[in-house]
């Protein structure tokens, strides 16, 4: 049997994500795909149909330059239509996609590079030196603009014929690296198509009919795998160039925005924003949110300005295919027990236990989980994937406590626990007392070593827009809500906090500072 003919055997029950698109191309082809906004302001409409065509343009332009099945495709790019088109032309071959930070310098890019080994980078005009200067000699590098236009002119719009199947990895996403050095979580396309898309149909109710404001980096496991989903569903996403709160309030407007997901920075900028009110995001329905607590001052905001929007709290990670767990309410009286840890009930695909050090039931433990969208393993590292899967389950690193119900309340990275005085304290429930203070906008709260106290707890405070808080009096606030030996040691009243490129806090960060400061402030 020739090879075209085993290729169009293979398609009558193939599952893999570029698959889907090609569907979508023939089923809605003038269904709006993307709306971009560029840094000059110009706005850019890519439908279904034009996405599917660009996209196989580029994958014929990856043939041609010798990359192939197993291969990997890396980008250093901010969010644009330009990565989708690349990332599905990467996954229609049988490629894996990668994306770079594009917060990292030129060592982090260097050592990611070195890891993934692609064949080719795409990368934006901006980080071309950069990629180009640490990029191996066999490594080609294509340049978003004049050079990818004039390489993709020529090329055929029609399908590559390859051999693939759902088992091929589709993307490497690597993690933070603030344990150690970062990980490269191969996910499959597989756990797309049977269980992460339908988790986020059930769990998240995401359909077509959505418009997503997008502003999650196509770096990371919530960017890359959230645009991967809404584009299986066939819905619209919105990318802005930026995430200026102005501009995005503005584009919420204009675009008749009905769902965004960010972290509670983004939702917390935006709210105190001049321009924020009805007028702006009057006609949002969810706003989804994960890394960390929302303060209860934003959310109040948001619900005289969206008094229609109900919050969705979800948690995941990268080693899961993302989505783990989700819950909703309207206002924090519809939170379990009124507890702003909670992270909602697993969706239905995830299986969990929530166990102690030595494996046992606990209520309050290591969250471990077995699902069919678990990674296949760590890029190039055995070892430490037979540390996460051990014993059967995914080990995930994160402390919960669970109720009788199936509540999952959210209680620290293992990492962040604080050891003082000999006894554990979680950095999140001294953050929930901060937050309960009147003149407190956002806090955060990590150990810093102390020769008396091993670790000593340590806060850092935004305040609320014309207050001026007293260190001493959070303290004291804190006494009050807590055991005594919870409470901050000292305070430091900050007008930013630290976050990486999706407004998660950099802890790490916070940390060196509080040891390099004169005094607390």
């Amino acid at each position: 049997m020739t090879g075209t003919a085993q290729h169009h055997r293979s398609l009558i029950g193939r599952a893999t994500i570029g698959d889907q698109l090609r569907r979508h191309a023939r089923t809605q082809p003038n269904k709006t795909a993307f709306i971009s906004y560029r840094s000059d302001g110009t706005r850019l409409v890519t439908t279904y149909g034009e996405l599917d065509a660009h996209a196989n343009r580029f994958a014929n332009v990856l043939l041609d330059l010798g990359v192939r099945h197993g291969d990997r495709v890396a980008s250093m790019a901010r969010n644009s239509v330009d990565v989708v088109i690349a990332y599905y032309g990467t996954l229609k071959i049988g490629a894996a996609f990668t994306g770079i930070n594009v917060m990292y310098r030129s060592a982090e890019v260097r050592h990611q590079l070195e890891h993934a080994e692609p064949t080719v980078v795409v990368a934006d005009v901006e980080f071309a030196d950069t990629v180009a200067d640490v990029k191996p000699e066999s490594t080609t590098l294509i340049t978003f603009g004049a050079h990818y236009e004039e390489l993709t002119a020529q090329t055929p719009s029609s399908d590559p014929e390859v051999d693939m199947d759902e088992n091929d990895v589709a993307m490497v996403i690597y993690t933070s690296g603030t344990e150690a050095a970062p990980k490269g979580v191969m996910i499959p396309h597989r756990n797309f198509l049977i269980s992460t898309a339908p988790a986020w149909s059930w769990g998240l109710r995401t359909g077509p009919e959505d418009t997503w404001l997008f502003v999650m980096p196509f770096h990371t496991i919530a960017g890359l795998g959230s645009m991967t989903t809404l584009t299986l569903m066939g819905a619209t996403l919105v990318l802005p160039a930026t995430v200026d709160p102005a501009l995005s309030l503005q584009i919420i407007a204009d675009e008749k925005i009905s769902v965004i997901a960010q972290t509670p920075t983004f939702y917390m900028a935006l709210a105190r924003d001049s321009t924020f009110g009805s007028t702006a995001v009057g006609q949002v329905r969810r706003c989804l949110t994960y890394g960390g607590q929302v303060s209860p001052h934003t959310i109040e905001s948001w619900a005289s300005a969206a008094p229609g929007a109900i919050w969705g709290t979800y948690w995941g990670q990268s080693e899961l295919s993302q989505l783990g767990s989700v819950g909703w309410f309207s206002t924090l009286d519809d939170i379990p027990g009124g507890d702003a840890s909670w992270i909602g009930k697993p969706v239905t695909h995830l299986e969990i236990k929530v166990v102690d050090a030595e494996g046992n039931n606990a209520e309050i433990g290591e969250l471990v989980c077995r699902t069919p969208s678990v990674m296949l393993g760590y890029f190039k590292d055995e070892e430490r994937t037979a540390e996460v899967f051990r014993g059967g389950w995914v080990h995930t690193g994160d402390m919960v406590r669970v109720d009788a119900d199936g509540n999952l309340f959210f209680y620290d990275r293992m990492k962040d626990m604080i050891k003082t005085g000999g006894m554990n304290v979680s950095s999140q429930e001294v953050e929930r007392a901060i937050h309960a203070h009147p003149e407190v906008l956002r806090a955060a709260v990590v150990g810093v070593p102390d020769p008396y106290w091993s670790e000593a707890v340590t806060a850092f405070v935004i305040a609320r827009k014309g207050c001026t808080p007293d260190p001493q009096a959070i303290i004291e606030h804190c006494r009050i809500e807590l055991a005594t030996y919870k409470a901050p040691k000292s305070v430091h009243i900050v007008e930013a906090l630290p976050v990486d490129a999706q407004g998660k806090i950099l802890k790490r960060n916070l940390r060196t500072m509080a040891t390099t400061a004169e005094e607390p402030v």
